[in-house]
């Protein structure tokens, strides 16, 4: 017999094993119930609180050559730049004032910054801000890396998988990169300890209802902390520039799914997200989302970390419209809350 789509929730709700044709049916079919199940979920582990991330994009240069992504190495058109120390300490007292607890250095991988100019800034922040988390997205790097991060004092870090199919990484990277690689970085940071992030693209180019399938069950053996999920936007200087953007209602469908499967799990609602979809912020809190990242960097770099064409960066996407921001959320019935919000452990 076969089961409604209310009893596919349920059982989603419930921690239950679905199958992939229950999936398949859960990702085609706009429902309500589906995002208010999400919503309950998140409720019940999180409450309304949103946890705010300041996010500081401090290089835009990178090794790699990915083909869907503005600041591959191969896009000569971009005004490259790199934040000082100096920097990226002004933007956290920025943001510690503002009531951030949690900062996130993000940029591509671009190793002018060695392990040890890494560790003196993790460091840095860590004796100025005790309280604070610190995040990292930099991309693939060895363990002894990993380790001496760790070790100076970073606690979470971000590294998509992108996707988690093979032949499908292949169609969206170069020779010189491999899905094995990127997973096997994904378990070592477990293994050291931090909180990590893992996440893929919605719509991305060449991507079928399989991959996404594969992408699910590949987060549910993860078990990540954090889950980092956008649409595909193109982006002019890159091979995918004639490529149909991702779908905002699957990727709000999606990210239902994952807090379904992932109770306990941090979901932000990705700035690709909000670039797309005006208020998208409050369309993801509603979906099951509970984590938002607002702008940090300095605002003469902003334009230039263009990974995908019109990326946001300004109004409720920039950290000194945190206050509108803040009402918005509390409009929608949630609050933003001044916390370093680590997981909650099942």
């Amino acid at each position: 017999m076969e089961r409604t789509i209310a009893t596919i929730i349920h059982d989603l709700q419930q921690c239950h094993t679905i199958s992939d044709e229950e999936l398949i049916l859960l990702l085609n079919k706009d429902s309500d119930a589906l995002f208010t199940a999400a919503d309950s979920v998140r409720k019940k582990v999180y409450g309304n609180d949103v946890y705010i991330r300041g996010l500081i994009e401090f290089t835009n240069y990178c090794r790699n050559n990915c083909y869907y992504c503005g600041l591959r190495r191969g896009n000569d058109t971009v005004i490259r730049y790199r934040l000082s120390k100096e920097d990226i300490i002004a933007c956290c007292t920025e943001g510690y004032e503002l009531g951030f607890r949690t900062f996130v250095l993000q940029g591509g991988e671009d190793f002018h910054y060695t392990d040890h100019d890494m560790c003196d800034i993790i460091s840095t922040i860590r004796t100025l801000f005790p309280d604070c988390a610190i995040t990292l997205s930099i991309g693939e790097r060895s363990r002894a890396s990993y380790q001496a991060y760790f070790d100076a004092g970073a606690t979470r870090y971000l590294l998509r998988h992108e996707t988690a199919t093979d032949a499908h990484y292949k169609a969206l990277h170069p020779d010189d990169m491999s899905l094995e690689n990127r997973k096997q970085c994904l378990y070592t940071l477990k293994e050291i300890g931090f909180q990590v992030g893992a996440g893929f693209m919605v719509g991305a180019p060449g991507q079928t209802i399989e991959n996404i399938l594969a992408d699910l069950r590949f987060l549910q053996e993860l078990k990540p902390d954090m889950v980092g999920i956008g649409p595909f936007i193109h982006h002019h200087a890159t091979p995918f520039r004639d490529m149909p953007n991702g779908s905002v209602e699957l990727t709000f469908r999606i990210l239902a799914i994952v807090r379904l499967m992932l109770p306990h799990v941090l979901l932000p609602v990705t700035t690709a997200l909000s670039t797309c979809f005006e208020h998208g912020h409050i369309k993801g809190l509603c979906a099951g989302c509970n984590v938002i990242m607002p702008n940090l960097s300095p605002k003469n770099v902003r334009k230039h970390y263009n990974l995908y064409d019109n990326k946001h960066s300004s109004g409720t996407e920039a950290a000194e419209h945190l206050a509108r921001l803040k009402r918005e959320v509390a409009q929608a019935g949630y609050q933003i809350v001044t916390a370093r919000g680590d997981v909650i452990k099942e």
